[in-house]
Formats: structure tokens, C-alpha cells, sequence
């Protein structure tokens, strides 16, 4: 093959030889065990709290008649979520990497993403890492880190934008004032608009020789949003099917997981409610608590009720919900961090260390 149909691939980065490899500090097994034990003991406290306290005592009996058929679909649909986002981070990172690869980064980023706070972003740099330990470059594993954010978490947006426009005109129910329809649809809008219209900033000037390290960082950070902005776009009209139906399918089986616990303590609210509450909910999971505990579950609750649902059943459910969406990432994300800490070092795990990978081309994502 001539050298103009060459495309740039990850270099195969000689583990051996050069010493063990081993995880940074923030990823250190024995820290992320501690984190982990201190969102089980706040998890503790909640149900404890739900347990004992006074007053609660119709919460107890909603949890604890909870049909388990019910909760075990809400696991089911929260193993799918998880595969969509490995479905979904395969062909953006690296279209040639095996799938026991993709496995093993994605689980491993979703339980990095249950225990440590920022909306998942601890679980990208984990993943981050990775793939610059196998050589992918820098400025393309930021680019391409905030275009899966955005693919990821944009469907949540498009989501509230359309349906909110929809409840707001009446064509779906339940009816809702214009301040929980058409204002949310509104700023979803706003949010949508604003973040397509950032690369039109430029990437700025690069900071000179001598220039300090946040002006360097913030010269990287920008650079970074903007390419990834791009990229998404990019990525959106080259209607990759993969990761459109991984962005799609880690928004809506994770919905469903929420449906699921309703059903499970016998109360069903519209499903345009769920969906609705699900976003501005869930934006408390960007407060940096533990593992977003009381953050999601204080949104989802408090938004949910706002929307007419009544507090006992929305305290049972969002409960159901956090405790799936606690384990089961981080029960099978464990042991998938495990098997990539033990095949950095190993010579017949070269998939972590090689796998070829090219800059997408304008025209979609390709391999190498």
C-alpha cells in the first residue's frame, strides 16, 4: 500500500522492558476501595435513615413490598444501559479495538463513575489513561473524551427540548404548566444552541513559550471542547450506527431503570413525567459528592414531585434505583478493572497496547 493511503495508528508502546506499568495515583486499587466503601456507607445511612426515621413508614412498606421481578428487569435494563456505552465507545475511540477491550474500558469507566462524583467525567479519565498507555495521542483523546460526553449526554437535551414543546402545545400528556414544559424545552434549546455555536470561538492563540501552567490548560481546554464539539457534529451526520445507538440506548435503558422501580412499589407515573424528571434530576449528580450520592437522588425525588408524582412512591422508586444503578456498573466494572490492571503488563494482552486506530475523517469514523 502506497504511503498516501497510510493512516496514523497507535503505536505499540513497549510494556516490557521499561518496567511494570502501573495505574496513576487517582486510580491506586486501594484508594478507589476506599471510595467505594464510602458511598456503600452513605448508601448505609440513606436506608437507614428510610428504616428508622419517624414518619417514613410508608417508604419502608413500598420498599419492602417491592415486587422483584419488577427490580430484577430494573437490573436487566442497567446491564443494557452499560452496553450501550460499550457499543458506543468502540467506534469513537478506537474502531479496531476488540470488543474484550472496549468491554473492559467501558465497565470500567461506568464503576469509576460510581463512586467517584462529576457526572462520570473520573470514569473518561480513567479510560483517558488507557488508551494513552497505548499510544493514542493526547490532543485526540481529549478531542474525541468531550465528543462521547457530548454524544452521551445530548439525547437528554433533545429529549426534554421535544418533548417538553409536546406537553407544552398539548399533544401529549399529562398537562403540565408552561414553567415544567415549556420553559425546560426552552433551555434545553439554549443549552443545544449555545454548545454548537462555541467552535465558531476559534481555538484562540496558543499560549506563548513562558506562559503559565493554567494559562496552558485553560489554551488545552479550549482547544479540546472546540475539536470535540466538532467531532460530534462530525459524528452525528456521518450517522454512525453504533455509536447513535449507544448514545440512545445508555439514555433509555437507564430511564427505564427508573419505570422499572416504579413498578416494582405499584405505582405508575406517565412515562413522559419520568422522562421529563430524569434530566433536570439528574443534574444533581454534578455536585461533587461520593458517587452523586443525595445529589441524584435529592433531583430526581424533588423533581419528580414538582411534576405531580406523589412523595412516598418517588422516595421508594428513586431508592430502587439508586441502589441498581450503584451495583451493577460497579459489581461488573470491578472485575473488569481488574483484568486491565492484570493485562497492561501481560504480553498476550497487546490489544491494550497496540490497536490500530486513525483521526476520523470528515466523512465518518474509520479504522486504520
Amino acid at each position: 500500500m502506497s504511503s498516501s493511503h497510510t493512516r496514523p495508528r497507535l503505536r505499540a508502546r513497549p510494556f516490557t522492558g521499561a518496567g511494570p506499568v502501573s495505574m496513576p495515583r487517582e486510580f491506586d486499587t486501594r484508594r478507589l476501595l476506599r471510595r467505594a466503601l464510602q458511598v456503600v456507607a452513605l448508601l448505609a445511612v440513606m436506608f437507614l435513615i428510610v428504616l428508622l426515621a419517624p414518619g417514613l413508614g410508608e417508604v419502608r412498606h413500598k420498599l419492602e413490598g417491592a415486587d422483584p421481578g419488577w427490580i430484577a428487569l430494573g437490573v436487566a435494563f442497567e446491564f443494557m444501559s452499560g452496553m450501550s456505552y460499550v457499543v458506543m465507545f468502540k467506534p469513537l475511540f478506537c474502531p479496531r479495538m476488540p470488543w474484550r477491550t472496549s468491554w473492559e474500558i467501558g465497565w470500567s469507566e461506568l464503576a469509576m463513575g460510581s463512586i467517584v462524583p462529576a457526572s462520570g467525567a473520573g470514569g473518561l479519565a480513567l479510560g483517558a489513561w488507557i488508551l494513552h498507555e497505548g499510544g493514542m495521542p493526547g490532543e485526540q483523546i481529549a478531542r474525541r473524551s468531550v465528543a462521547f460526553f457530548l454524544l452521551k449526554s445530548s439525547i437528554n437535551f433533545v429529549a426534554v427540548a421535544v418533548l417538553g414543546t409536546l406537553m407544552a402545545v398539548g399533544v401529549i400528556g399529562p398537562h403540565r404548566s408552561l414553567l415544567l414544559t415549556a420553559l425546560p424545552a426552552v433551555a434545553a434549546s439554549v443549552v443545544i444552541a449555545v454548545v454548537l455555536l462555541v467552535p465558531r470561538l476559534g481555538p484562540g492563540e496558543s499560549p506563548p513559550p513562558d506562559a503559565g501552567r493554567v494559562k496552558r490548560a485553560i489554551s488545552h481546554a479550549r482547544t479540546a471542547l472546540i475539536g470535540g464539539i466538532g467531532e460530534a457534529v462530525e459524528i452525528l451526520r456521518a450517522r454512525d450506527r453504533q455509536v447513535l445507538l449507544g448514545s440512545f440506548g445508555y439514555w433509555a435503558f437507564d430511564n427505564a431503570v427508573l419505570w422499572a422501580t416504579f413498578h416494582a412499589i405499584g405505582f405508575t407515573p406517565p412515562l413522559t413525567v419520568i422522562l421529563m424528571g430524569y434530566l433536570i434530576g439528574q443534574l444533581g449528580g454534578l455536585l461533587p459528592l461520593p458517587g452523586g450520592i443525595g445529589g441524584i437522588d435529592g433531583g430526581l425525588i424533588g423533581t419528580l414531585i414538582v411534576y405531580g408524582v406523589p412523595a412516598v412512591a418517588t422516595a421508594g422508586a428513586v431508592l430502587a434505583y439508586r441502589v441498581i444503578l450503584f451495583w451493577v456498573p460497579l459489581v461488573i466494572g470491578a472485575a473488569c478493572f481488574v483484568s486491565l490492571m492484570r493485562g497492561l503488563n501481560r504480553d498476550d494482552r497487546s490489544d491494550l497496547c497496540g490497536p490500530g486506530v486513525s483521526e476520523q475523517p470528515k466523512g465518518g469514523l474509520q479504522a486504520a
